[in-house]
């Protein structure tokens, strides 16, 4: 595996090529790998995903690529504090760390805020409430997420998969 670019590749070949010239050497080593989700800084599967003309006409392109990095920027934080999570007594304190150590508090929060975003739809909130509900949701359903080793791409995966088919029939293909 080859980590690069915060991202990680599953190299499956690779070649060096070297060349002298006078006071320098110029080198290069290509990789063939299959990536680990993406593998570009705006959460797209490649940096090549579209023409910069598509992005001047459609702004939606460039608002949903600035939601994936942000979503992959969040894991990517929750990984760390992870990992500092299981060394005792480094990195600063965090409220992430602190619900990664305790499995009662964070389920109690996932339920707590899931509670606070039905509230805004039964009390008539205004969007901006739901959606900063909506982010608590997703914070600590993300650390959740962190602690039982699944990515963002493996939700992604799921929903992508239920496109093809209803709500109904897929609950009734895992017998709901």
């Amino acid at each position: 595996m080859f980590w690069a670019t915060m991202e990680f590749l599953f190299v499956k070949d690779y070649s060096f090529f070297a060349w002298n010239l006078i006071y320098y050497i110029l080198s290069q080593i290509l990789y063939l790998g299959k990536p680990d989700g993406p593998t570009c800084h705006t959460g797209s599967e490649t940096c090549y995903y579209t023409s910069a003309l598509d992005l001047l006409e459609n702004k939606q392109v460039e608002e949903n690529k600035l939601a994936m990095t942000t979503l992959y920027s969040l894991e990517s934080t929750i990984s760390q504090r992870k990992a500092e999570a299981m060394v005792p007594e480094t990195g600063k304190p965090s409220w992430t760390r602190r619900l990664l150590l305790d499995k009662n508090l964070l389920c109690s929060k996932i339920r707590e805020e899931a509670y606070e975003l039905c509230q805004t739809l039964e009390e008539n909130e205004d969007k901006t409430r739901s959606a900063s509900e909506m982010g608590d949701v997703m914070y600590h359903a993300m650390v959740l997420l962190a602690l039982k080793n699944v990515k963002v791409e493996d939700v992604l995966q799921v929903l992508r998969h239920r496109f093809s088919q209803s709500g109904i029939e897929e609950k009734r293909s895992r017998g709901q």
